[in-house]
């Protein structure tokens, strides 16, 4: 016997992610950000893969470089890279422990970073501080309270 699904909890957590994304944070705060959308798409992937994938996250990314007004393509691709991995290897990962899942989005973030610094780097743009390498962690922190909140959400029945 399946659960009943709330569709509103899709689009309203990647628009949450979304504007999350554009709140103005302090200082060192800015730099130690989530990427809170990277997370958020981290969780579709993996539990409703049915529901979104690489155009899905390509979409996504472009409507993330319009709104924070990054370079046109640099989140998109981020994304898409980070959807291809996760799409790549969602059997084992979604059974591994929320603590392992967590350590991996880690490592995708870290690798998200590396990206986004190699884009800069091209464009010319100035290096990154060394407080941008400390958003990963934040967001590996964060993995396991936001996996429940979203499972929740997603598997809550209907009263």
């Amino acid at each position: 016997m399946s659960r009943p699904r709330n569709g509103w909890v899709l689009p309203a957590s990647l628009l949450l992610a979304l504007l999350l994304g554009l709140v103005p944070l302090p200082g060192i705060l800015q730099a130690l950000r989530p990427y809170w959308l990277a997370l958020v798409l981290a969780y579709w992937l993996l539990e409703a893969p049915d529901r979104v994938g690489l155009g899905s996250a390509f979409v996504l990314g472009l409507l993330a470089d319009v709104a924070f007004g990054s370079l046109l393509g640099e989140q998109a691709l981020r994304l898409v890279v980070l959807a291809f991995i996760l799409e790549r290897f969602r059997a084992r990962l979604r059974f591994f422990p929320v603590s392992q899942q967590a350590l991996t989005i880690g490592v995708l973030l870290v690798n998200d970073r590396v990206i986004a610094a190699g884009l800069h780097l091209l464009a010319g743009t100035p290096p990154l501080s060394w407080a941008y390498w400390g958003a990963p962690l934040v967001g590996m922190l964060l993995w396991p309270p936001l996996h429940l909140l979203l499972d929740a959400l997603r598997l809550r029945r209907r009263a």
